[in-house]
């Protein structure tokens, strides 16, 4: 489902900031030869991925979800000095590609590559995390809601990515797991006491939530 048309993306991208030549060399490797590389944040959701955290300057951010590293790569940017990105993937293969591109982007030094499941190694880090990227199984999402928002700093801002899912969100005739848990973690950070929440309907929608207390 086209959540824009297809014009109207064209001229986003062509009046969003240009997406740098390694970005560019990482989307074009992953849609080669990575099984399905439509999972790849692309150029306009990297660059509001890059705004945030040029904005907010985190000194540790949480990524879940790494893929094959486009989005950890926009989140890096904004590090603060001494600043680190935790990013973790489940699926080892995608490390060596991952490593490959960090290291030419000069922030390997900064990262901190953790391969195996999110839900046993996010209460394994204890970093207050200024800004968190999850972009991971959908089912899991309202989970890993609950894991970090204790380890968030306060003033911290939280993305979800794919919050609109293609539209399936708001079609009763979808109770599949994914957009079941989709929808319960859209409604946990609307009601959680400590977040402040607006879903942007960029790609495929992000929830952005500023943890207030």
């Amino acid at each position: 489902m086209e959540l824009l048309p297809q014009a109207l993306q064209e001229y986003i991208d062509q009046h969003s900031g240009q997406e740098p030549p390694l970005m560019h060399d990482l989307w074009r490797e992953t849609h080669l030869k990575v099984t399905m590389p439509q999972m790849v944040s692309g150029h306009v959701q990297g660059q509001v991925l890059r705004l945030f955290s040029q904005l907010i300057k985190p000194q540790n951010i949480l990524e879940v979800g790494t893929f094959t590293g486009y989005s950890g790569l926009c989140l890096a940017e904004g590090l603060a000095a001494g600043g680190t990105l935790y990013s973790i993937e489940i699926n080892p293969e995608r490390s060596e590609m991952i490593e490959r591109y960090w290291k030419k982007a000069g922030i390997w030094p900064q990262t901190k590559l953790l391969i195996g499941n999110a839900l046993e190694i996010i209460p394994t880090l204890h970093a207050p995390f200024d800004l968190v990227f999850i972009d991971a199984d959908k089912v899991n999402y309202p989970n890993y809601f609950d894991l970090i928002a204790p380890k968030m700093a306060k003033g911290g801002l939280l993305l979800g990515d794919n919050v609109l899912w293609s539209g399936k969100i708001i079609d009763p005739n979808k109770t599949d797991k994914d957009t079941e848990g989709l929808r319960l973690f859209n409604r946990k950070v609307q009601e959680h006491p400590d977040f402040e929440n607006v879903i942007i309907p960029v790609r495929d929608g992000i929830m952005a939530a500023r943890k207030t207390k």
